[in-house]
């Protein structure tokens, strides 16, 4: 048990399928991580800039590209790095923050879609309360609140893996992630903590996407009554709906790839199913919003015109 204290570095092994076509792959990655920072960038400064959109639904979408900002950030400066490098080596403590910033960006994703659910529902649902409801004050304290539990959630997570005595440097992935350096814990009977508190996690997640279903459950039920209500809806909810679509297909193909792919799917398409969560929701958001939101795209097209 000697090799158990000595663990410092963990080689990601996964790079292996990248080394032909490195340099295609680092323009291709630098080019998705600029777009991801210029859209996400724009939209977050158009948004603060503009006291016309001090709104509560413009709020949470800017809290969200801050997100993508903040979970693209754990990610693609090391991929880059590790693109161009002939050894594919994180420390043990850099690996540890790179699982922290990557669990806490895809929950605090869910968190910031269920307080949108909830903005959508009482503004669709209960119209005449919604600016008592959902203040600016509100709706500041609720998404902290959400970022910051997640945050402590993931943080304990964390904490609960650095505890392990590990006897391998090896981790399946392109980047950290909790589960595959739980897999490289000594004895089996380490991870039992490790595993209840990871299934609680995913229950507190799982009643988040419940509060979503029952959200839109009472929205639907109030658009059909009322032409006005449809017309806000399609405009407004249908984004919130593709991305929460999106999202969770993307984590489900995700779990799947995990707990079964190695054993059937090619190593490339692991690969790409493994970083999806961190590219086509931090560009297809704002893009999306964008070009949906009728405030958004005028702002946006006034500030195309004026340069």
């Amino acid at each position: 048990m000697n090799n158990v204290s000595v663990i410092t570095m963990f080689f990601l092994s996964c790079f292996n399928e990248t080394i032909s076509h490195r340099f295609v792959l680092f323009f291709l990655s630098l080019l998705c991580y600029c777009i991801i920072c210029l859209v996400n960038v724009s939209l977050t400064v158009i948004i603060i800039l503009d006291s016309n959109l001090h709104e509560s639904m413009y709020i949470l979408l800017c809290v969200l590209c801050m997100n993508a900002l903040y979970g693209t950030a754990g990610f693609f400066p090391r991929f880059l790095w590790d693109l161009l490098s002939d050894v594919h080596l994180i420390s043990y403590y850099g690996c540890l923050i790179q699982t922290q910033v990557v669990y806490s960006f895809v929950c605090g994703e869910l968190s910031i879609l269920a307080v949108m659910a909830y903005d959508r529902y009482v503004a669709i649902c209960q119209p005449l309360k919604y600016h008592s409801i959902m203040s600016k004050q509100r709706v500041i304290r609720l998404v902290c609140f959400s970022w910051f539990t997640t945050f402590c959630i993931m943080a304990v997570n964390v904490f609960l893996t650095s505890r392990l005595k590990l006897c391998g440097t090896y981790i399946s992935r392109l980047f950290c992630v909790n589960w595959s350096i739980v897999q490289l814990a000594c004895f089996p009977a380490q991870t039992t903590i490790n595993g209840i508190f990871a299934n609680i996690t995913i229950s507190i997640y799982a009643l988040h996407g419940a509060f979503i279903v029952w959200s839109y459950m009472y929205i639907i039920k109030t658009c059909v009554r009322s032409i006005e209500n449809r017309a806000k809806f399609m405009q407004t909810c249908v984004p919130h709906l593709v991305s929460l679509f999106t999202f969770v297909v993307i984590m489900l193909f995700d779990f799947m790839s995990m707990r079964f792919g190695s054993k059937v799917l090619p190593q490339v398409l692991q690969n790409f199913i493994a970083i999806e969560v961190l590219v086509i929701p931090p560009i297809m958001n704002p893009l999306m919003y964008g070009f949906k939101m009728t405030k958004i795209r005028k702002r946006v097209f006034v500030v195309i015109l004026k340069n």
